[in-house]
């Protein structure tokens, strides 16, 4: 669908894998992104090199740190004087079976995880909602806003190996249907993308790890997905997909996960 409004976009994570493909695609149909990394300076600024078009630019932030993020939207909203798009792609994963990890680290690796998968993608929603009901309705079929949580199937599943990452993403998941709720009678509209492992760098320790074989059994493609497929995915939520469609949990995960 034609858009005939240019889309500002905040893009967190942006640096590299999933985030970064999404920035590519949403610069390709001629969205202004904002590239959000925490560490990876120069991997953020390959990025920015990389989108086509024009008055892009990276914002550094750490998503576990409440100050850093009101202060990434604020530079953000002041930089493109409005965002019309908020993808909450940043996230961590970590191994911390329970058996095999002991209670300081278990606390911690919790701590973080809930941090930034959870915490900070509530954070930037809030601003984002707030921002977006305040803005005028340019178009009707996009809406105020729109908001896309990049979730996974271990919300479903399980993670055994990362409990602390499924419960963070449990969490991702109802929190976008309860904005869906709470937002559409102001025309800002909420998408949730639940993958499977993913082919980017840092899944690559994993899945050319021991557990490689194992995780690629679960695959009826005989691959995992890749971030261009997550990405594309992303986008259609991002700009074309219809508004009766808020509050849905999608699925990307090459049947290696099936929901009833």
């Amino acid at each position: 669908m034609s858009k005939p409004l240019r889309v500002h976009a905040l893009v967190t994570g942006a640096s590299r894998g999933i985030g970064r493909a999404i920035a590519l695609h949403l610069a390709a149909r001629g969205c202004r992104v904002a590239v959000h990394y925490a560490h990876q300076r120069a991997a953020a600024n390959d990025t920015l090199a990389a989108l086509p078009g024009q008055g892009h630019a990276t914002f550094a932030a750490d998503a576990a740190d409440p100050g850093e993020l009101k202060r990434l939207w604020q530079e953000v909203v002041h930089a493109f004087g409005r965002i019309d798009l908020l993808v909450n792609n940043a996230g961590v994963y970590s191994d911390h079976p329970p058996l095999e990890t002991t209670s300081d680290r278990w606390e911690a690796e919790w701590e973080r995880t809930l941090a930034v998968n959870l915490l900070a993608p509530a954070r930037l929603a809030h601003l984002a909602a707030r921002h977006m009901a305040a803005a005028e309705l340019r178009d009707e079929d996009f809406g105020r806003g729109r908001i896309v949580n990049i979730s996974s199937r271990g919300a479903f599943r399980g993670e055994p190996h990362s409990p602390a990452y499924g419960a963070s993403k449990a969490g991702l998941n109802s929190l976008s249907q309860s904005l869906a709720k709470a937002l559409a009678r102001n025309s800002i509209f909420v998408f949730c993308l639940a993958p499977g492992w993913v082919e980017t760098e840092m899944a690559a320790r994993y899945l050319e790890g021991p557990r490689g074989t194992e995780i690629l059994s679960e695959h009826p493609l005989g691959r995992v997905a890749r971030a261009e497929e997550i990405a594309r995915t992303a986008v259609f939520c991002a700009l074309d997909a219809p508004a009766a469609m808020t509050g849905s949990i999608i699925d990307v995960n090459g049947a290696s996960y099936l929901r009833t």
